[in-house]
């Protein structure tokens, strides 16, 4: 439980504070 929340921390100071969601989400934009 623990790991799992700070894994998930590390990853998204790593995604410049977005979670991997957001990051995938946001990153995810159809070229125009």
């Amino acid at each position: 439980e623990y790991i799992e929340y700070y894994n998930s921390r590390r990853i998204s100071l790593k995604l410049k504070g977005l979670s991997p969601i957001e990051y995938r989400t946001q990153t995810y934009v159809p070229r125009v």
